[in-house]
């Protein structure tokens, strides 16, 4: 068999298990793809990044530690173009032998529920349009989130960007307004294969954030998506952009560096 009878058998094959995935080519960013009616899809993030806290007996002293956080959702196509997001969130705590802990950014550990609409077929309009709404009861906290979604095309290259918001509810009574927008561009070198910059920003109006956690965030890195046909992989890894000379303290949310790794598989 010729090389490009080969091939050309090879994507015959693929095709269709590379379509029945809907793969995040951008961990931060959300795209205007979902599932199609009756799929079903299961992802696991996790979010990983450097903090520091103080031994309990000696507040002087400083410990470095690894933050982590971990979401499991179950994706469901309701309706062409509209899709249910279900997860189970947990931002472990580090321990009793780390004083001064920091609260992980954007995940605690508690329940979501979220709808993403795409208002037209992609490619329709100039630029795709969706949205998605989010609810999230958390052990502190109750969020609504709204996210405006776009996306354009360019041959194999799209640029994404989430225009999003929270309102939080907490369990002292305070409220508080998360700004937390997020812009990328990818490139799809092979139908399983993209390569992209992803970055987000977040700036918490809480009315206990205080001195650095009061700053806007913003972080930028590399974004790489491998696709095994139902199966998926995509990580991304990011610097702080903005006081990246600042040296953590404890109790401190934004690390210098933040790692978020998703696996998806369609079922």
């Amino acid at each position: 068999m010729k090389t490009k009878q080969y091939l050309a058998l090879l994507a015959t094959v693929l095709a269709p298990a590379l379509a029945a995935a809907n793969p995040r080519v951008l961990p931060f960013t959300y795209t205007t793809d979902t599932l199609p009616e009756g799929g079903v899809e299961i992802e696991q993030y996790a979010d990983l990044q450097p903090l520091r806290a103080t031994e309990p007996d000696d507040p002087t002293k400083r410990i470095s530690y690894l933050g982590s956080a971990f979401q499991t959702e179950i994706e469901i196509g309701l309706l062409p173009r509209l899709e249910l997001g279900l997860y189970f969130t947990i931002a472990p705590d580090p321990g009793a032998g780390y004083a001064n802990k920091a609260e992980f950014p954007g995940v605690g550990t508690g329940l979501k529920q979220r709808l993403r609409y795409i208002f037209a077929d992609l490619g329709e309009w100039p630029v795709d349009v969706g949205l998605y709404t989010e609810i999230t009861e958390s052990t502190s906290e109750i969020e609504l989130e709204c996210k405006l979604l776009l996306q354009r095309r360019f041959g194999r290259a799209r640029v994404a960007a989430n225009l999003s918001a929270e309102y939080e509810f907490t369990l002292e009574n305070t409220r508080a307004v998360v700004l937390n927008p997020s812009l990328g561009v990818t490139y799809e070198v092979t139908p399983g294969f993209s390569l992209g910059v992803d970055s987000w920003l977040r700036h918490d109006g809480a009315d206990d954030a205080t001195g650095f956690n009061a700053k806007t965030q913003v972080y930028v890195g590399p974004a790489v998506m491998a696709s095994f046909g139902k199966l998926w992989w995509a990580v991304g890894a990011y610097a702080r952009a903005t006081d990246f000379s600042h040296t953590l303290e404890p109790g401190e949310s934004y690390g210098k560096v933040y790692v978020r790794s998703m696996i998806g598989y369609n079922l």
